[in-house]
């Protein structure tokens, strides 16, 4: 299975690096993944140019959850109301596709910090209640599956590993710990992340592999394929 990823977009200010990105892909994507961060300042409208961009070079299933520049519950409403016939969104939901003969069951969601930012704090009531909620969902959806292909979107990072390069200070106000527990305890096939502009490409937790995808991180939309990038190890060369 091939995946392509990407985050933190930003559109308008990466939209030409995502167009280019989109050119630029050379390989039959089986699942396109987006992982938050798609528009900027809550700008609703930039959500077509990016459907616009993906019409004609993605023609597999595509699969978002949001991120903080979405905004809130506003803005996300109406994202899905326009544009879920072209992309699915998963916001602390789960959706179970057919990819290559496969059942894959992706779970997405904004995902959990440890620490919510000062801004959060003053304007969002509850905040720490709904991040600790949150890490809970994610591990019943995960946990209920029946697929044999789990991956877990999300936007914060869902462990501090893979923040590495950014401010250790801030790594709360990045990530969750507690995602981190899920993962070690559910041990998904793949998690998908962003956010984290300074962050790692890409490590492990217990042999799970974790890819950042964020665009301007990268420099380009990250292309995972199941057979050869998942495996740990020995198992590469077996």
């Amino acid at each position: 299975m091939i995946i392509a990823a990407t985050s933190d977009i930003h559109s308008p200010r990466n939209y030409e690096l995502f167009v280019r990105s989109l050119d630029n892909l050379t390989d039959k994507i089986d699942l396109f993944l987006l992982a938050g961060d798609i528009v900027d300042q809550g700008n609703v409208e930039e959500y077509q140019k990016i459907i616009n961009a993906l019409f004609g070079r993605i023609n597999c299933p595509k699969v978002a959850c949001f991120g903080n520049s979405e905004f809130g519950r506003e803005q996300t409403e109406k994202i899905i109301q326009r544009y879920s016939n072209e992309i699915t969104f998963l916001d602390d939901e789960s959706i179970v596709l057919d990819v290559k003969n496969s059942k894959v069951c992706i779970v997405g969601s904004k995902g959990s910090l440890d620490r919510p930012t000062y801004w959060q704090y003053k304007n969002i009531p509850g905040v720490e209640e709904e991040y600790r909620n949150r890490v809970r969902i994610i591990r019943e959806k995960l946990f209920s599956t029946q697929a044999e292909f789990k991956i877990l979107l999300t936007h914060y990072a869902p462990t501090y590993k893979i923040l590495e390069g950014e401010n250790i200070n801030a790594y709360p106000e990045l990530g969750s710990q507690l995602m981190e527990n899920v993962i070690l305890e559910v041990k998904p096939n793949l998690v998908v992340c962003g956010h984290a502009h300074k962050g790692k490409k890409m490590t492990r937790i217990d042999g799970v592999p974790i890819f950042n995808v964020g665009l301007s991180l990268n420099g380009k939309i990250v292309v995972i394929d199941t057979e050869r990038d998942l495996k740990f190890g020995l198992e590469k060369y077996i």
